[in-house]
């Protein structure tokens, strides 16, 4: 391999393994806890991992990294499977997970023992190899499949999921069936373009499921995390460049590369989480300034993800699906920052009312307030601060669980620091009122709640 080749396969790599490790990063710094953004960036952070094994596979011609990158390449289509899986049963909070455990657990268990049978990406091609192609076309087609039958009136960019998914499937055959045509870091580089057209399609897919903007916060992140990346990684080609007939030097240079890249890209990507982590070290015997820092670093994220759209082009389904989000999210205001819901007449008014700024915060928390006075009016008049029947309903699946703070169903969760009502309800979640139902209640209270914000609008706008 000729120096000239040799830097421009590692500039290759470099910038695919920033794309993907950049697009993983923000994907699960939007929300951990969100099983699609979770397994996205599994799939995204394990293709960077294996472009960036190859590159260094390429220059030491190691043996056992070819072993080891057989196992890594499959992880990504894998991880898409579970995402479209994810994406299929989307709004069904009460759903069972097991069979889609059972599922994503056996498709990878067959790709694992296509690998062990493959043994290394390089050639001959062998049974292992197709074994994996299949399992992982397959697996991924038919999830698409589903999701499009399940959700086909819901899901949004469903011609850009379609597209991303088929060429991905098929991309499997170039990524990882050695066929000899090109070289692995070069089919890499082209799987990426379908890899990362999958990552953009769940970003676009998670920001209109939560009513945001996208497009001002990725390209701050991409910007960001784009200039750090070129002004590291252009250093580190130049040494490559000047170590070109030294082989160790080269190998150690390449390591170095890939890792370096990968910690500034996290570093930039993941700096709120970061900073709250030196928060709590340096300021461990100050919990409000601690409080205080964070409130302030989510607000200042929320900002770029607000949505400009005015309220009255949203139908009625999506303006439903951003009130039910911003009841979600009651307790926390640099959520309800990037709802759009804070652009609602009622809200200026409530604000020329007690003559407050115009600010974000002072928007947000005029919702919170705008749906606490929702909720109290769900509550029946027969008296008695709880009830169970019927009626009560819609008042206790959204009062308890947002504005007490009622977690029933939470792991260990006990009614330990809840006043006596609260424990009643409590006590009435727990025992009597299964979670599916509860959430069926809170999609119904949230619908109404929206038709009367939603009637206002309309009112306001005419």
């Amino acid at each position: 391999m000729t120096p000239c080749h040799t830097e421009s396969m590692a500039a290759l790599s470099a910038l695919v393994f920033s794309l993907s490790w950049w697009l993983g990063l923000y994907l699960l710094a939007r929300n951990p806890r969100k099983p699609v953004l979770a397994f996205s960036a599994v799939g995204l952070c394990s293709f960077a991992t294996a472009v960036a094994l190859d590159a260094v596979r390429t220059v030491t011609h190691s043996v056992l990294l070819g072993h080891i990158e057989i196992y890594l390449v499959a992880v990504p289509g894998v991880a898409w499977f579970a995402v479209l899986l994810e994406i299929a049963g989307a709004g069904d909070t009460g759903r069972s997970r097991a069979g889609e455990l059972v599922a994503v657990g056996g498709a990878g268990a067959l790709t694992l023992v296509g690998a062990a049978l493959a043994g290394t990406v390089e050639g001959p091609l062998r049974l292992g190899h197709v074994v994996m192609c299949a399992v992982i076309s397959t697996s991924t087609l038919g999830a698409m499949v589903l999701a499009l039958r399940r959700r086909a009136q819901k899901i949004p960019l469903v011609g850009l999921i379609i597209t991303a998914t088929l060429f991905f499937a098929l991309a499997n055959a170039i990524l990882i069936i050695p066929l000899g045509v090109v070289p692995s870091w070069l089919a890499l580089a082209s799987t990426s373009c379908d890899v990362l057209g999958l990552g953009v399609a769940v970003a676009l897919w998670d920001a209109f499921d939560e009513g945001q903007a996208l497009r001002a916060d990725m390209l701050r992140s991409f910007t960001g995390t784009g200039l750090v990346v070129l002004l590291l990684g252009g250093q580190m080609l130049v040494g490559l460049a000047l170590t070109a007939h030294q082989p160790t030097a080269q190998t150690a240079l390449t390591v170095l590369l890939f890792t370096s890249l990968a910690v500034v890209a996290a570093v930039q990507v993941l700096a709120d989480p970061l900073a709250g982590l030196l928060d709590r070290m340096v300021f461990s015997r100050a919990p409000v300034l601690r409080a205080y820092r964070a409130t302030l670093r989510r607000t200042e994220s929320a900002l770029p993800l607000r949505s400009a759209d005015p309220l009255d082009d949203f139908d009625d389904e999506t303006f439903a699906r951003l009130t039910r989000r911003a009841l979600g999210h009651y307790g926390d205001l640099s959520k309800l920052v990037a709802n759009p819901l804070t652009a609602l007449p009622a809200i200026d008014e409530r604000l020329a009312a007690r003559g407050a700024p115009d600010q974000p915060l002072e928007r947000a928390t005029e919702l919170k307030a705008l749906l606490a006075d929702r909720i109290a009016q769900l509550k029946p008049r027969d008296g008695g601060d709880f009830g169970t029947t019927e009626q009560w309903r819609h008042y206790n699946a959204l009062y308890f669980p947002y504005v007490v703070g009622v977690r029933a169903y939470a792991q260990n969760a006990t009614a330990a620091g809840l006043d006596p009502t609260a424990r009643q309800a409590w006590q009435w979640f727990v025992t009597e009122v299964p979670q599916r139902s509860l959430h069926n209640w809170q999609n119904a209270a949230a619908r109404l709640i929206a038709a009367d914000l939603r009637g206002r609008v309309m009112v306001s706008s005419d």
